[in-house]
């Protein structure tokens, strides 16, 4: 048995005022990196063996936080693209309440939530997919097969991608999916990478 948890990072100063924030390399704010810290108090009993992270500062910082709250700062980190968040293409920067006024909430929630619904210029959460789950395939499971605990921090698509995997969601209810930011989800897997349980922690 191997624990595999995934941790959405904390709140980014542009989270905290509704915009799109997808690839611009956004810090933490305060509110983000107390949550951070509740997360590792949380999970201090786990015994992680290494970690996996995006490229991104919102979700290094957070990873670093929960690293020191469960006293394992030389926890072994592996960085890479495939877990980076979804690009918002024109959206990006925009503000996503004011964008659901311009275009309406029906069309609004298909590109926020929806499989394959294209943002101009930007990826699907099918194209999130195409980049974490094979990622996922080719190293985390692997080490989860091994018996390694495993934590990965990274973000609402990249993760709602590995969850739709992991759980074997449809595409029709994956828009039902959401985390929000410093939600903790814990699975335990057999040697075959199946779930045996899970649960869901929202940090307040």
């Amino acid at each position: 048995m191997a624990y595999l948890v995934l941790v959405r990072h904390g709140e980014s100063t542009w989270n905290k005022v509704g915009a799109w924030t997808g690839l611009t390399d956004i810090s933490l704010d305060e509110e983000g990196k107390n949550t951070a810290r509740k997360d590792g108090q949380f999970l201090k009993d786990i015994a992680f063996d290494l970690a996996y992270t995006s490229s991104l500062r919102r979700a290094q910082e957070t990873l670093k936080l929960i690293k020191i709250e469960i006293g394992k700062e030389g926890l072994p980190v592996i960085e890479n693209m495939a877990l980076d968040e979804r690009d918002y293409g024109d959206f990006t920067g925009k503000n996503k309440y004011e964008l659901e006024k311009e275009y309406g909430e029906e069309q609004f929630l298909k590109w926020r939530r929806g499989w394959d619904e294209k943002i101009p210029r930007g990826e699907t959460l099918k194209d999130v997919y195409k980049r974490a789950v094979p990622y996922y395939q080719g190293h985390i499971l692997k080490d989860l097969r091994s018996g390694k605990n495993v934590l990965v921090v990274a973000h609402g698509n990249s993760l709602r991608a590995l969850v739709k995997y992991i759980e074997n969601i449809s595409d029709e209810d994956i828009p039902k999916l959401e985390l929000a930011t410093g939600e903790i989800y814990i699975y335990q897997m057999d040697p075959q990478g199946q779930i045996l349980s899970k649960e869901i922690k929202v940090v307040s």
